[in-house]
């Protein structure tokens, strides 16, 4: 159910396939949106019903395999569940099937990164590390080439979340990067969004590890399993059990023993939201057993994700900055806050139902002019007009072409035209990746 854009439904399908079982693809969408995800398709005898679905496929089968952005309610997944077909996810499938222990980060902003980052340093470490997960690269297809002394390490959302939980599924060590509104469209409130959250540690056993954000007043005191070891990260203070940062330099105390990982120097990730991202990856590498030698010599080398403060140009002393990943307020608040000022920002997309209160305050101060797009422009201008302030501007460009087209015209020498959109994409674009790859697209023609 939901072959969808971003791999896991073709993984599923072709797992199934190539070990001889009729698999059914069925989808809102119509061929012609799936033309990209049906051309990936490597296993014959598939079967579709696209353009909508129904009842009778849910009921009259083995096995529904439900993408993870249908919701877990979803009338015909309970039609399934009445008829008594068991429902899985893609990711459930990978985690009953791999062999190697699993490294899962979750949290609302900053997960890509640190998920990257850990592979990143394990991989400099010596270890046969795989990533994927949400991350956009689903595991299932490689599984049975996983080896039982490998590592992998995944990116898994609060959608993924919420299946795994029902398999009573978690990671061998499970990180929680921070807690912040997002996707209350779908969760309806931040109680319940949280307790999703806090699924990744449910489920997990003796000797496992939870590594959880002390700086978070809703993370630090998730509860772990009895016999989890439990470590923390922090940006502001020395912790018992786990890693943090002094002034420049990171420090990790495990069992009783206290070391020196690395001064910050050289390394490309900007901001406080980054430190954050390298404790946490910190952690996680000296639970593994990695030297901080090792450390020190893997962090200045690791190369910032696309669609992350991604500069992608500069004309005339004009720097054009892609953070399309930014799908929250918080998450623009904190690309803002790696800013001095003199910043043209581009904001707006699709609704999550979070509000923008977040955002006033960095808007207030860092944004000389705020150029907004999408179905959100109006809700965010109101926010910022409640703060009474004398900036910034604030222009409704409607598109992202226009807001560069815009931003070209009136920026100076010295000046910052960020993306950081602080909501999804879905009411112009298929995902933050496009959105992302059409601004770089207009900021290379914007000399």
């Amino acid at each position: 159910m939901g072959l969808g854009l971003f791999g896991g439904g073709v993984a599923a399908t072709d797992y199934f396939a190539r070990r001889g079982a009729q698999v059914l693809v069925t989808d809102r969408r119509s061929r012609a949106e799936l033309a990209e995800s049906i051309a990936k398709l490597h296993a014959p005898y598939v079967s579709f019903h696209l353009g909508g679905h129904r009842t009778a496929d849910f009921t009259d089968t083995d096995l529904v395999v439900a993408n993870p952005a249908v919701p877990i309610d979803n009338e015909f997944l309970e039609a399934a569940r009445d008829a008594g077909v068991p429902i899985d996810a893609e990711m459930n499938l990978f985690f009953k099937a791999c062999r190697a222990p699993i490294i899962g980060v979750t949290g609302s902003n900053g997960k890509s990164t640190t998920a990257a980052l850990i592979a990143h340093i394990l991989t400099a470490a010596g270890h046969h590390c795989h990533l994927g997960g949400n991350i956009g690269r689903p595991l299932l297809g490689e599984v049975e080439r996983i080896a039982a002394e490998d590592v992998v390490v995944l990116e898994i959302s609060s959608f993924q979340l919420e299946y795994l939980h029902g398999d009573r599924l978690s990671p061998h060590a499970a990180v929680v990067m921070n807690l912040k509104p997002n996707h209350l469209d779908r969760h309806e409130t931040m109680e319940n969004y949280a307790s999703i959250k806090q699924h990744i540690l449910e489920h997990q056993s003796a000797g496992d590890v939870g590594v959880l954000n002390a700086d978070d007043a809703r993370v630090r005191p998730m509860p772990t399993a009895s016999g989890v070891r439990r470590v923390l990260f922090s940006t502001r203070t020395p912790v018992e059990e786990g890693a943090w940062l002094e002034g420049d330099t990171v420090r990790c105390s495990l069992g009783g023993q206290e070391t020196i990982v690395h001064g910050l120097d050289g390394v490309k990730l900007i901001g406080p939201h980054n430190r954050e991202n390298i404790c946490a990856a910190v952690a996680v590498a000296a639970v593994m057993g990695v030297a901080p030698k090792s450390i020190e010599k893997a962090l200045p080398a690791f190369e910032p994700l696309p669609h992350r403060l991604q500069k992608v140009a500069e004309h005339g002393g004009v720097t054009y900055v892609n953070d399309s990943i930014a799908t929250n307020p918080d998450a623009a608040a904190a690309a803002l806050a790696c800013y001095e000022g003199n910043v043209l920002l581009i904001a707006g997309g699709s609704p999550k139902d979070i509000g923008f209160d977040p955002l006033v305050g960095p808007v207030v101060e860092k944004v000389k002019l705020l150029l907004l797009i999408g179905e959100t422009g109006g809700e965010i201008e109101a926010a910022v007009r409640s703060a009474d302030a004398e900036r910034p501007e604030i222009l409704h460009a409607g598109t992202l072409e226009r807001a560069v087209a815009i931003a070209r015209e009136r920026a100076e020498p010295g000046d910052v035209v960020l993306l950081s959109p602080a909501c999804a994409s879905y009411d112009q674009f298929r995902n933050f990746e496009k959105r992302g790859e059409r601004f770089t697209q207009l900021a290379l023609q914007a000399e």
